[in-house]
């Protein structure tokens, strides 16, 4: 590692401790020329990742806009900060572990909608309303009935009252 001071490739590593939530390695070290004491940190380079958008363009893959459409759709419900971020992580874990370089936009939408139907039953229905570009009401309506059924269905799968 080249020293930031002299510029000399001669240094070692004097501590070495996980940061970032274990996502990386942070590591103090001293130059053997000068003296000097920089920190590094090693990460796990992500591979880049394409989302094939439904006009057949390509573009990068943006954790920002997915937390923009969750937050648009959980506004005004008792969803948190905390939550938002980690039903956006999950996505991109989904994501990063389908093991591809380019995704379609359907496949992560999706993903959205598994979350946020397990998070908020409105939050899902305002997503979905937009994702699945719904063209009249009945196509409305029966998402609004299947997701009633499944709660019913869970519900009786606890043995809750109806």
């Amino acid at each position: 590692m080249e020293c930031p001071n002299c510029h000399q490739n001669s240094s070692r590593v004097i501590d070495s401790r996980p940061s970032d939530e274990n996502r990386a390695i942070r590591r103090r070290r001293e130059c053997e020329n000068c003296g000097y004491r920089f920190t590094t940190f090693e990460r796990v380079e992500a591979t880049p990742l394409l989302v094939i958008k439904n006009d057949g363009t390509r573009e990068p893959f943006s954790r920002k806009k997915i937390m923009h459409g969750v937050v648009a759709a959980g506004q005004k419900r008792p969803i948190t900060s905390d939550q938002f971020e980690k039903l956006v992580d999950d996505v991109e874990n989904k994501v990063r572990k389908e093991g591809v370089s380019e995704i379609s936009s359907k496949k992560i939408g999706q993903f959205v909608m598994d979350d946020l139907a397990e998070l908020d039953d409105v939050a899902y229905i305002r997503f979905a309303s937009i994702y699945r570009e719904f063209k009249d009401m009945s196509s409305f309506m029966k998402t609004m009935e299947d997701m009633m059924a499944k709660r019913e269905n869970e519900k009786a799968d606890k043995g809750e009252d109806k």
